[in-house]
């Protein structure tokens, strides 16, 4: 693995770029090692190319494109200027302005790699600024060279640097001193620089203006111009050195924080800044309770990042549309790079943890904050936000207590007014209830002061984005194939289909299999009050509610969608979840001809589905006698699919009933085709049992025939 040098300076006109390139040389010819001149100086392009007679076609953030587009097809000698008399090869990071934006600092790490096998030392040219290129290229070094001219603003601006690289936790032993013009008449000594600086001084290169102007003029290095120069003789002691002292270089400080970075010892912060009178802190608001400095720190680069893209004034498009989204991200990125940083907090280490903190950071101002992580992992089904310290998830079947906290209570309002405002909805005093969705359907509910006392609270209903299959559900335990094989032919035989369940049971997931068994040629009308459904067929129209406007007018409910399908010719109408007056109409619908309709209603078994409609009907304000309501009921349905999540945490179909009709005048015959028998608990806690038959023939298995659905003729055997 080559050794990397990094040589830096915030200071302009201190002759780092000259000792770098001159450097590289002198390993190369004198010291025969294989070397790589690397120049990431942004600011300054094509400065070190120019001084060495270079005219590179391509650059480091082409070749970075190219490892993003094509890495089997990348040979890195295409980018390399190779040029004999110099010894050393060169490689530009940019070669003209525009390209800046494309040199992402994530790939320098596997520019590095690339170049390894083939060099002994790459020599970098780090540029003069503190920026995101800057902290990826020292967290790949093993040695960092600060350039210093031997006066008092280089000095100050050199102790300022030092500040800032300890307060990154980069450890003292990998930072040496280069002090240029150490021989000047009207400059400080180099002792006393030495004094000043609690690093050593690992090379003095003496001031010969006149041999160092003549070899810039020519375009030659001064330590091939004129090799018995003083300063091409500091230059080559200096070269020896580095070739022969493997204890100048420290192994990565990205490689060594598995190792515990608190063991390196670093020297006590922040000793500048205090010296001179700047240690003043901002003052902050006296928090109620102890307060971790990392979410301290956090929230200042965070208000930062708020101020500087003017985020609340940001066009919703920068959310909503993808590639202004990305671009607003990799801006931000940057910036909050930057801010880490100056503010240069305590707490931050090396590149793992810096990396943490821009994710954070930026998941809080951009995205829906600490969320981010919960939302991407699959095992999680729901995410329950019960104010900025408590976030709960539902993982495997079970409810626990995560580490993830927000920054404040108004953060939590501002995570639940980004997901609602793309969808034109609200929440304030005067709505605190608001129902809505994430792009990917997760169903969100969140509910504020006054109405919630322990804060703004957010429920979020997590759907996979590849819908299941049956085989799937099969595996999984949630069904089985006798099951499966009934209910498609349900579908294909246009039966009324309620799938009903408790909260949590997997009742869309449910109504989504269902949905799947509808012939792709049919009309197919989904209405729902937050848009969850996914079906694959191509003829499928998706109706959503609206709340009322901020005047309490404009509002349209489920009723009024369903009222307007029966005039567009549906189907197939698929209500989400009924749960008010459009249970009258869908019942009304059902018995006149829109049959192969299916909902989800919220019931603990199918007998409780029969109270829960008769209620819900009666709710809707129309004065109906209870039978003929149970009449209309028994008329119009067909099947009930019932689901349950059991203790173990598994949701299964646990009943498949049909109604058979009116019993006597008040009662409805309800007879189960297959149930879920649980036999015990298993030594994991997991719930035994299997499905099973109950033997009862459903009284339209005839029509099943009739119309050619195939359907195994021993389906209903009980075992």
């Amino acid at each position: 693995m080559s050794k990397r040098i990094v040589f830096f300076s915030t200071k302009g006109g201190v002759g780092k770029t000259l000792i770098a390139a001159n450097l590289a040389v002198d390993l190369a010819k004198k010291e025969e090692k294989r070397v790589c001149l690397v120049d990431l100086d942004t600011q300054a392009v094509g400065d070190m190319a120019r001084l060495l007679n270079l005219k590179p076609k391509k650059s480091m953030a082409d070749l970075i494109y190219l490892l993003k587009k094509y890495p089997q097809q990348l040979d890195k000698n295409d980018f390399l200027v190779n040029n004999p008399s110099l010894g050393a090869d060169f490689l530009e990071g940019i070669n003209k302005p525009q390209q800046s934006p494309h040199l992402d600092p994530e790939k320098i790490k596997d520019v590095f790699a690339l170049l390894d096998k083939s060099y002994d030392y790459l020599v970098i040219d780090a540029g003069k600024s503190f920026s995101d290129i800057l902290i990826k290229v020292i967290n790949e070094a093993n040695l960092i060279l600060l350039v210093v001219t031997p006066d008092i603003l280089s000095i100050y601006q050199t102790e300022w640097i030092l500040d800032v690289l300890q307060n990154l936790h980069i450890p003292l032993s990998m930072i040496r001193v280069v002090l240029n013009r150490a021989e000047s008449v009207s400059g400080i000594s180099w002792q006393e620089v030495r004094v000043s600086l609690p690093v050593d001084i690992i090379a003095r290169i003496p001031s010969e203006g006149k041999t160092v102007g003549d070899a810039l003029n020519r375009n030659v290095p001064f330590v091939l111009e004129n090799p018995r120069a003083r300063i091409s003789i500091a230059l080559n002691n200096f070269a020896h050195e580095l070739a022969t002292n493997d204890q100048l270089f420290l192994g990565q400080v990205s490689a060594i924080e598995d190792l515990k970075l608190k063991e390196i010892p670093v020297e006590k912060t922040g000793q500048t800044w205090k010296k001179e009178g700047l240690d003043e802190e901002l003052a902050e608001p006296e928090p109620a309770e102890k307060t971790d400095e990392i979410i301290l720190l956090k929230s200042r680069i965070h208000n930062r990042l708020i101020d500087e893209l003017n985020l609340k004034r940001l066009d919703l498009k920068a959310f909503t549309d993808s590639k202004k989204t990305k671009d607003l991200r990799d801006k931000a990125e940057r910036m909050v790079t930057n801010f880490l940083a100056e503010e240069a907090g305590s707490f931050i280490s090396a590149s793992g943890i810096r990396n943490k903190l821009v994710k954070e950071i930026l998941d809080e101002a951009l995205g829906l904050g600490p969320l981010e992580d919960l939302l991407a992992d699959p095992e999680i089904t729901d995410i329950m936000v019960n104010n900025k310290d408590e976030v709960f998830v539902e993982k495997r079947g079970k409810i626990e207590l995560t580490s993830k906290k927000f920054i404040s209570n108004s953060q939590v309002k501002t995570i639940i007014e980004r997901i609602i405002a793309p969808i034109g909805r609200r929440i304030d005093e005067s709505v605190p209830m608001v129902d809505a969705r994430l792009a990917d359907g997760s169903r969100v509910n969140a509910i504020i002061p006054p109405l919630a006392l322990t804060g703004p609270t957010l429920t979020i209903r997590k759907f996979r984005k590849e819908r299941f299959k049956t085989e799937e559900l099969i595996s999984m335990g949630t069904t089985n194939q006798a099951v499966v094989d009934f209910i498609k032919a349900c579908v294909l035989c246009r039966k009324n289909i309620i799938v009903s369940g408790g909260t949590g049971s997997g009742k869309t997931t449910i109504l989504n299999i269902l949905s799947a068994f509808i012939p792709d040629n049919e009309r197919i009308i989904t209405l729902e009050d937050a848009a969850e459904l996914k079906l694959s067929q191509s003829h499928w129209l998706r109706l959503e509610s609206r709340p009322p406007n901020i005047e309490g007018r404009g509002a349209v409910t489920i009723r009024d969608l369903f009222r307007n399908t029966l005039r567009m010719r549906p189907d197939r109408i698929i209500i989400g979840e009924c749960r008010g007056a459009e249970t009258l109409d869908m019942l009304q619908a059902m018995n006149t001809g829109h049959d192969g309709s299916m909902t989800t209603i919220h019931a603990n078994s199918t007998h409780d589905v029969l109270s829960r409609l008769d209620s819900m009907i009666l709710m809707s304000g129309v004065e109906l006698p209870v039978r003929a309501i149970r009449e209309m009921v028994a008329s119009a349905l067909d099947i009930i699919v019932h689901t349950a999540r059991l203790s173990d945490g598994t949701r299964k179909i646990i009943q498949v009933s049909e109604l058979t009709g009116m019993k006597d005048e008040t009662h409805i015959g309800l007879e189960d085709i297959f149930v879920f028998n649980q036999t015990g608990m298993g030594p994991d806690h997991k719930v035994l049992g299997d499905f099973r038959a109950t033997g009862y023939v459903p009284s339209f298995v005839n029509e099943i025939k009739i119309k050619g659905i195939a359907l195994p003729e021993n389906v209903f055997k009980s075992a």
